[in-house]
């Protein structure tokens, strides 16, 4: 029997890999319009919601819902399928669940400004949708965050790479290189250690240089001034080049002769298992608090330093520039370990018994609420957003006010 999935926002084309490597299961992504950095990052072979209108996307879903068995949710999915009632696994990547929308002004903890500033209906809301979710699933540093709140919490580290895409067979970008060459392909911005790797350039003696991507936070005033400001000061050793479509990154990986990865959070993210399966070695923190399970067994990651001290980080740089060995003994360990962490097959099978598990325990994909508590819950959402829109236009003509 195959089961149809139905998963709404698929944020860092996490379900688009897992849908290529279950076996009994169909899965089935809509997503969020592309713009900005999406145009980019987002993969190409996405039915896409025509417009961000909340009402819209809940009865696009109501219209599509009963070809489905489950549905699995990211980041502002989970107030789409609590709308449409559906029974719903959500899986958390990260400021969804390290700042909360139900948590009164959250803030990430480099920041001090909060990401959201929602009133508490809002908040209300928002709390209503996290329980609402059968089960809740993070990996690695997220699921920390994750398990500060009470639930069905799942932790699971396997992050898989689609290596259709990531592997040794993409041709390089580039041919020729003046020098010894890093690719940095993540935002600029103090969640991914931009400060740090900055701060860190200043203490390097060999000669390299770094390829950035030019693409930065801008979420909140504090994430754009911050991010700007690293835009605006790039070491010498940086070299800023265009955004790059999902579909050409491999190419930038093979033209470089390794990756610097997060900085900051201290476990692995994406560009580091992407630039191992490209054959790259990766310079990213690895905080060793930070637990990661493979196979229900507690794993190390290799990757290096272990401190993100700004001296610590220059250090191995430099070795990275001038020693092939060093980088090939901790290539060695990486693709070890990554070839295992982010193997897609294995997470197609953990996917496909964790959908077979919770089709049983719901065997529909519809909650069943009452016609009545199912429009309460539009109308909340909507009054409780009115109030939000209403209390910005005040602050706003008080600032209209003051400047005359």
């Amino acid at each position: 029997m195959v089961f149809n999935i139905l998963v709404i926002g698929d944020v860092g084309n996490y379900f688009k890999t897992v849908s290529k490597y279950v076996k009994n299961s169909k899965i089935h992504i809509i997503n969020f319009p592309k713009d900005g950095a999406g145009i980019y990052t987002y993969d190409e072979n996405y039915e896409l919601f025509e417009n961000y209108k909340v009402t819209d996307q809940v009865e696009k879903i109501n219209q599509i819902k009963e070809n489905f068995d489950l549905a699995v949710v990211m980041g502002t999915g989970e107030r789409i399928a609590y709308l449409a009632d559906l029974n719903y696994v959500s899986y958390y990547v990260g400021r969804d669940i390290d700042a909360p929308r139900f948590i009164k002004n959250s803030r990430e903890s480099w920041y001090k400004e909060p990401l959201h500033r929602l009133n508490f209906f809002e908040r209300r809301f928002y709390k209503k949708t996290f329980d609402f979710a059968t089960v809740h699933i993070a990996p690695t540093w997220v699921f920390e965050h994750l398990k500060k709140f009470p639930g069905n919490n799942i932790k699971m580290d396997l992050k898989p790479i689609d290596l259709t895409l990531f592997s040794n067979s993409s041709k390089p970008h580039s041919k020729k290189k003046e020098k010894f060459t890093f690719f940095c392909p993540q935002r600029m911005g103090i969640p991914k250690g931009t400060d740090i790797l900055w701060e860190a350039l200043q203490f390097c003696k060999s000669d390299f240089q770094i390829l950035q991507v030019d693409w930065r936070d801008t979420g909140t005033d504090e994430e754009n001034r911050t991010s700007l400001r690293f835009r605006d000061n790039l070491p010498s050793k940086v070299k800023l080049i265009p955004m790059i479509k999902r579909k050409d990154i491999p190419s930038y990986y093979h033209s470089c002769d390794a990756v610097i990865g997060n900085l900051r959070i201290g476990s692995f993210e994406y560009v580091e298992l992407e630039a191992i399966m490209c054959k790259k070695p990766v310079i990213s923190f690895n905080d060793k608090k930070i637990k990661i399970f493979l196979d229900d067994k507690e794993t190390e990651s290799p990757f290096i330093p272990d401190t993100n001290n700004p001296k610590d980080i220059a250090r191995v740089i430099d070795e990275f520039v001038v020693s092939d060995q060093f980088r090939q003994n901790i290539f060695k360990k990486e693709y070890d370990f990554v070839q295992n962490i982010s193997d897609p097959k294995k997470a197609g099978e953990w996917w496909d018994s964790l959908f077979k598990k919770m089709i049983k325990e719901n065997p529909s994909i519809n909650r069943k609420s009452s016609r009545i508590a199912i429009k309460l819950r539009v109308l909340s959402f909507l009054i409780s957003n009115r109030l939000y829109f209403r209390k910005m236009k005040k602050l706003l003509a008080e600032c209209m006010t003051r400047k005359t």
